[in-house]
């Protein structure tokens, strides 16, 4: 269960209502410093607390548990694995990152915080392939259509430095995907490195 998506929710449903913080804190005879503590994810409601809550918000706790642990939990991993388009055009595999953070950042917490740094990964790595690119084919062209699947049997059967160090970076960035792919699974944050902040974090 994520404690940030379970607040993110709870805040949710809370503004749906139209409640404030001190009317939810009323309603439900929970303190404020207690409802405070459970938007921000310092703390994650329990027992009375947690049914008082969903009461006064109109679900059931087995609701907000179940949307945290089976939808927010599949949508993080299809995020992360939406990284993978970059084998096909490293444009597509910023493209269909941002329009799934875009679509759901404002449902859960986590996908907000993973989705941003993806898509700084996705950037920059996308950043150095086309430098890359560049200098390899000695500043002539800048090949945007570049597609690294189809380009395969090419590389092999040209194969310089320059393949070789191609090569290199895409399985590197395979590797980092495939490792947050699996940390998502476990509900566990995700690591791009390198990543230019391009969209910043929340603190």
């Amino acid at each position: 269960m994520n404690d940030m998506s379970i607040a993110h929710q709870i805040k949710r449903l809370r503004t749906k209502k139209g409640f404030s913080q001190e009317q939810l804190s009323e309603e439900s005879s929970i303190s404020i410093r207690t409802i405070q503590r459970v938007e921000s994810g310092e703390s994650v409601p329990r027992g009375h607390t947690l049914q008082k809550l969903t009461q006064v918000l109109g679900i059931l706790p087995a609701d907000l548990i179940e949307t945290d642990q089976n939808e927010n939990k599949g949508y993080l991993t299809l995020l992360n694995i939406s990284a993978l388009t970059t084998l096909f055009h490293p444009l597509l595999g910023i493209a269909l990152p941002l329009a799934m953070w875009v679509l759901k950042k404002d449902s859960y917490k986590r996908v907000d915080a993973n989705g941003k740094k993806i898509l700084n990964f996705q950037i920059t790595w996308a950043l150095v392939i086309y430098t890359f690119l560049f200098v390899a084919s000695h500043g002539t062209l800048l090949p945007l259509h570049f597609n690294f699947i189809s380009s395969l049997p090419i590389m092999f059967n040209d194969f310089t430095l320059y393949t070789i160090v191609l090569l290199l970076i895409y399985f590197y960035h395979l590797s980092v995907t495939v490792w947050n792919i699996n940390r998502s699974t476990k509900s566990l944050k995700n690591r791009y490195i390198p990543a230019i902040p391009f969209f910043k974090l929340k603190k």
